[in-house]
């Protein structure tokens, strides 16, 4: 992939994040408990929704991004349930690739396995804030592969944020904003996406204190 395109799209996705984080209108909350909020408005990139997970973790930005960053051999395959393989097609620069992420079926297997190809962009803030901007993008070495169903990511990510005066603690704000793809209603993914974003919340709150403490 061209390093120039991949980073100006890259950059584009980060700015949209931007957006996503700073914008609070139009959000409606659909799922809330143990400290997590779940909400969602409907995407401007195709016929879904955008949802947006609000949560504190205990542990050290640096802790929690660990868990979750976009990695080979990474812990986040280690604990998320809806992930169970990546890899990297592309390393482009230290902070920019094209990943491979592959799920498992999902929702008493009503929605079967799934793979994404996107470009990662990761980005650090003068605020201490990590934050992850990925979106779906076509290449060459990653064609649709035989027994999943090739979904699509538009932008989504995470920004894991310090708290003033709570160093230990993290205040993660993840988009989930995918196109699943394939024949399913709309009533089972409306249901999947805030059950699976509160499920990971706590399977990551477990992942920090196993692999942090």
């Amino acid at each position: 992939m061209d390093p120039a395109l991949a980073a100006q799209m890259s950059e584009a996705v980060a700015e949209k994040m931007l957006q996503y984080r700073r914008d609070t209108a139009g959000w409606k909350i659909c799922r809330e408990g143990n400290g997590v909020s779940v909400s969602w408005r409907p995407s401007v990139e195709f016929p879904g929704n955008l949802y947006r997970g609000e949560g504190i973790v205990f542990g050290t930005p640096e802790e929690v991004w660990d868990c979750v960053k976009p990695a080979v051999g990474g812990l986040r395959v280690k604990w998320d349930e809806n992930v169970n393989g990546f890899e990297i097609i592309e390393s482009i620069t230290d902070t920019l690739c094209v990943s491979r992420t592959s799920t498992p079926s999902a929702a008493m297997k009503l929605i079967s396995p799934r793979d994404f190809v996107d470009l990662v962009l990761i980005k650090r803030y003068e605020d201490g804030t990590i934050s992850s901007n990925a979106s779906h993008v076509e290449h060459p070495l990653c064609p649709p592969k035989p027994g999943f169903v090739r979904g699509f990511n538009h932008p989504c990510g995470c920004f894991c944020e310090p708290l003033p005066g709570e160093p230990t603690k993290t205040h993660l704000v993840t988009f989930f904003h995918t196109d699943l793809s394939g024949y399913l209603p709309q009533n089972v993914v409306e249901s999947f996406f805030p059950r699976s974003m509160t499920r990971f919340y706590a399977n990551l709150q477990r992942a920090v204190k196993q692999f942090h403490e």
